[in-house]
């Protein structure tokens, strides 16, 4: 993906409220988010979308099971992942639920123009349904003692009178949507993955009785009938930007463009990705709509080399974490998430790696070149930066300085959902700053009154740190602005902030420049200065 002026229209998968939000949906959260802000700092406008999944039998059977009604239920949990999204800085424009009055309306216009289409129809089907997947499963999807590949549990047979989407009857119009789009679905191997699945394509139930879910939208015109959860929950992404609505500007916007196919990703884990990858592209055929541009499938976050589980007491959330080492804000555990593994991949949490990989990256690199660089400018000018001298040129201090590659490089990382590649990028140029520093020895400059080189060099440092802060933003949104404040940008960092900032708002070249600091952005998260609780014992 490269970005564009075309506006730019992400999501998330809308998370299923049976059970509190932990890591694994954090991680989706996060780098959807980094993703969105990148696309706001290029000035490309930028929708972000994300939710709950609110209908279906485990909604049903955990309500009962606390002793409340769904709706009780849903409106309880869906508070915890809003609360959990705020403490994340989560920055999204709409937070839709399925049981909203609006979505209900538009997952009814979507079966009814499917069902003018002639793609869905009434029938007696048997099958193997998992509750945990709410879907219906083949062969494939089980292993060879019939337990859900993902669940490891046994479906329940189920026969009934459903409703059936003719999914077959799109096997050819999808595959010449892969060749005709080859980065519809990302990173690649997951593509082949769907291409694989595209042989053995069959007609899917897109209804449940009420005899065994009352939970979900009614079909339309047959009160027996409860709408099946999927085309229920894949169809928020047309709600959350008022599709069907008399003012569907956010649709004309984002979706139905003048360019043709959107400029739309939507972000989602690799468990669901058939349904995003081959349902919902069909689904979307079958109502004559455009498709998004491309499905990018996550791995995994792990813990403790184990699956997030929390029947098996595997569970953490970053609200313990926060807890854990007394943050003041949730950066450092969105910097890991993003930057332990390729984002695509599985990845795995430790607190070892997790506080190893802070105290070298962001308190010992970056905050200690910030915290060094700072205090030689209050000792050597009182806090007052000097201009750059005219007449310096010196390749380390252009090197220091240099905006456009790094920039440029920045952005496709971030547009590539390549977060490991930002922080290498910038970490890049953090040390050759500390090198800088070791190498010239600015005190030995101040003895020897080599002045001119000395404000050349504090100059080249300080701009450094600035080029950092700002590129690092959508990973580090607080401390970024923290750091920029420090560098005497407060105003600046609260409202002008851009990648253009990178190139056009640096120190000035005619007066000096006021800096702030304030300590360190981060002490280390060393276990005898963790949270303040531990350091009273």
């Amino acid at each position: 993906m490269n970005a564009s002026a075309t506006p730019f229209y992400i999501t998330t998968a809308i998370d299923y409220v049976n059970g509190a939000p932990h890591l694994g949906h954090a991680y989706e959260k996060m780098a959807t988010d980094a993703v969105a802000r990148a696309y706001r700092l290029m000035k490309v406008p930028t929708y972000f979308l994300t939710g709950t999944d609110e209908h279906g039998l485990k909604v049903e059977e955990n309500a009962v099971k606390n002793n409340k009604s769904p709706k009780a239920f849903v409106d309880e949990l869906s508070q915890e992942f809003t609360r959990l999204w705020d403490h994340c800085n989560i920055d999204y424009d709409r937070f839709i639920r399925t049981t909203e009055k609006q979505h209900y309306a538009l997952v009814t216009e979507m079966w009814d123009r499917m069902l003018q289409k002639g793609d869905i129809y009434k029938a007696s089907y048997e099958g193997k349904y998992c509750s945990g997947c709410e879907a219906f499963l083949n062969e494939r999807d089980m292993d060879q003692f019939g337990q859900c590949l993902i669940h490891k549990r046994a479906p329940d047979p189920v026969l009934e009178e459903n409703y059936f989407f003719k999914l077959s009857a799109y096997t050819d119009k999808i595959k010449a949507h892969f060749a005709e789009n080859p980065d519809f679905v990302q990173p690649e191997f997951r593509k082949n993955e769907v291409l694989n699945m595209l042989d053995e394509l069959h007609d899917i139930s897109v209804s449940r009785s009420r005899k065994s879910v009352t939970w979900g939208i009614p079909v339309p015109n047959d009160d027996e009938q409860v709408i099946y959860v999927w085309i229920d929950a894949l169809s928020n992404y047309l709600t959350g930007i008022n599709c069907f609505e008399a003012d569907d500007s956010l649709y004309q916007t984002y979706w139905k463009t003048p360019e043709g196919a959107p400029n739309a990703v939507h972000v989602i884990g690799k468990d669901i990705l058939r349904f995003h990858a081959i349902y919902w592209p069909a689904m979307l055929m079958s109502a004559e709509l455009p498709l998004p541009k491309t499905i990018f499938a996550h791995g995994f976050i792990t813990l403790n080399d184990a699956k997030i589980s929390k029947s098996l007491g595997n569970v953490m959330s970053p609200f313990d974490l926060t807890k854990e080492f007394d943050l003041q804000e949730s950066d450092i555990i969105r910097y890991y998430l993003l930057t332990c593994t390729p984002f695509g991949n599985d990845g795995n949490f430790t607190l070892d790696e997790f506080k190893n990989k802070v105290n070298a990256d962001i308190a010992n690199n970056l905050g200690n070149l910030l915290n060094r660089s700072l205090s030689m400018v209050k000792k050597y000018y009182d806090g007052v930066l000097p201009v750059y001298p005219v007449d310096m040129s010196d390749p380390v201090f252009d090197a220091l300085r240099e905006t456009k590659t790094l920039r440029e490089n920045v952005e496709k990382a971030y547009t590539s959902f390549n977060f490991q590649a930002v922080s290498a990028l910038l970490l890049e140029r953090v040390d050759l700053a500390n090198r800088s520093i070791n190498d010239l020895e600015p005190w030995t400059l101040k003895k020897n009154g080599e002045d001119a080189k000395l404000a050349a060099l504090m100059v080249s440092l300080l701009e450094s740190i600035r080029i950092v802060a700002i590129l690092f933003q959508p990973l580090l949104p607080t401390l970024s602005l923290n750091i920029l404040a420090q560098l005497g940008f407060g105003q600046l960092a609260d409202y002008q902030l851009t990648f253009d900032t990178v190139e056009s708002h640096g120190f000035s070249k005619e007066t000096p420049h006021v800096t702030a600091p304030t300590g360190p952005i981060m002490p280390r998260l060393d276990d005898e200065l963790a949270g303040k609780e531990k350091k009273k014992g």
